[in-house]
């Protein structure tokens, strides 16, 4: 009798350690990763902190590229509001000044395309008004189309639209000079600006 209930007390004895035993790999099997994580930077970590003696680097990105970089689980996506681009004061079309005001949703990015010139003069003071003025001219006739204005080594040039196709450019060139304003308007290959 002894004997038997010696081995029940074992075999509940072992039975409570496999046990204990059990829950403690797998309350370390948690935490490992945890602390693998917090030993390691972040590759974007690596490259941002301070070394003396060396540069510094600033990285500006979107959340889930730098989720992407280092591995992680990416942020949930932020839905997107349109937001109003002011022009021509504005920086908000960096690098295109003047482009009429509108309404933008998303993003922007450059592609090869079209755009109606409509005035090119030299590299004066003159020029630069009148390219001006020709810009406000158009924005006077057409509101809803961008008009840029820009420094095109060595001249000054005045350049209509963001025209995907050679035919959007020639419905516009021939709404253009149906005006009788602009006679010397061209189409010419540009990089130009689509929204996404």
């Amino acid at each position: 009798m002894k004997q038997l209930l010696f081995e029940t007390n074992a075999k509940a004895m072992r039975f409570r350690l496999t046990s204990m035993l059990g829950h403690l790999l797998f309350i370390i099997s948690l935490s490992l990763p945890l602390r693998a994580s917090a030993q390691q930077p972040h590759f974007t970590d690596y490259l941002t902190q301070y070394l003396p003696g060396a540069g510094i680097v600033t990285l500006n990105q979107d959340a889930e590229i730098q989720a992407l970089v280092n591995g992680v689980k990416a942020p949930a996506p932020v839905a997107r509001q349109p937001h109003a681009v002011q022009t021509p004061d504005s920086t908000a079309l960096q690098g295109e000044p003047h482009a009429v005001a509108r309404e933008i949703t998303g993003h922007r990015a450059h592609s090869l395309g079209y755009r109606i010139q409509v005035y090119a003069g030299g590299n004066n003071r003159e020029s630069k008004s009148e390219a001006y003025r020709v810009a406000g001219l158009v924005r006077s006739y057409f509101s809803h189309v961008p008009v840029y204005t820009i420094f095109a080594s060595p001249r000054w040039v005045c350049r209509v639209g963001d025209f995907k196709t050679r035919e959007e450019a020639v419905e516009q060139l021939r709404k253009l000079r149906e005006t009788n304003q602009f006679g010397e308007a061209s189409i010419v290959k540009s990089k130009i600006v689509v929204y996404y």
